[in-house]
């Protein structure tokens, strides 16, 4: 019998099952709706929806660079528990999405022009939304795409650093006259650093006013600055504004290799004349 869209939507509204694995169901029951559930249930699929309520605090980062490194992705996968993060079945869903990362260049998480739950697999039928379905049931815990973006610079190199636990890393966007060998380790240097220093933006004009406007407020009002003179209160703020930007603006960072200069210089240095920090992500799983 034909299985329609319609019947294979019902079913995974009921079940919280991947598309693919609703028609299987469907066409393995001839259509019955109540033996397609039980087809998912012996497969492990059925719960998957229930599990898409628990609480994800576990998990990987992913990191996906194209060959020329003019192109980036960084994706963190969150799931409940350590123990399965470090399993087999989570790399190979780590591995799988990195293949399709790769292939189809996805610009969004669910939305733009290629959104990554839409894409095809490359190990199956169905899109990643099905395949992540599908790791839920064989696995028996909530797993989703937290995090995504994607860095590209024509003109550059785009880095990466992962740290050991798998948790935390960052990307860069880095224009730069180097080539991607001679860029490759000062790219990772930096990522490291982003890792540990946590910077809110590249440059001064990233940093939301709002932010500016409420450190600003915090530094005037505070009891320390009242009882300076009136008449040097403004150099006192604007000094304590240069050691804000200091430490939340990556490029005025001090360089965690070398703290006496900041983290601009210390990448011209390396890379050359006219080198620049465009852009970063970082995520943290937990």
């Amino acid at each position: 019998m034909t299985i329609t869209a319609a019947k294979v939507r019902e079913l995974r509204d009921m079940t919280g099952a991947g598309m693919m694995d609703c028609k299987k169901a469907l066409e393995s029951s001839s259509g019955d709706l109540e033996g397609a559930v039980d087809f998912l249930r012996k497969a492990g699929l059925k719960s998957a929806a229930k599990k898409a309520e628990r609480e994800t605090a576990e998990g990987r980062v992913l990191a996906v660079i194209s060959e020329d490194g003019r192109r980036g992705h960084l994706l963190s996968i969150a799931c409940e528990t350590d123990f399965l993060s470090k399993g087999e079945g989570f790399q190979a869903l780590l591995d799988e999405l990195a293949e399709v990362v790769q292939n189809t260049d996805p610009d969004g998480l669910d939305a733009g022009d290629r959104p990554l739950l839409t894409q095809g697999r490359s190990r199956g039928e169905g899109v990643v939304t099905d395949m992540i379905q599908a790791a839920i049931g064989q696995m028996g815990e909530n797993i989703r795409v937290v995090d995504f973006a994607r860095l590209e610079n024509p003109s550059g190199q785009i880095g990466s650093y992962v740290h050991h636990d798998g948790k935390q890393a960052a990307m860069a966007s880095v224009t730069t006259p180097a080539d991607g060998a001679k860029a490759a380790d000062a790219l990772k240097a930096l990522c490291q650093h982003i890792v540990v220093f946590r910077p809110e933006g590249t440059n001064r004009e990233d940093i939301p006013a709002e932010v500016i406007e409420r450190e600003r407020s915090v530094i005037l009002e505070s009891d320390e600055l009242q009882k300076k003179p009136e008449k040097i209160r403004e150099k006192i703020v604007s000094g304590r504004m240069e050691k804000f930007y200091a430490e939340q603006v990556l490029s005025e960072q001090a360089w965690i290799h070398e703290g006496k200069t900041t983290v601009q210089k210390a990448l011209a240095d390396a890379l050359g004349e006219g080198t620049k920090i465009e852009r970063f992500a970082s995520f943290k799983i937990g």
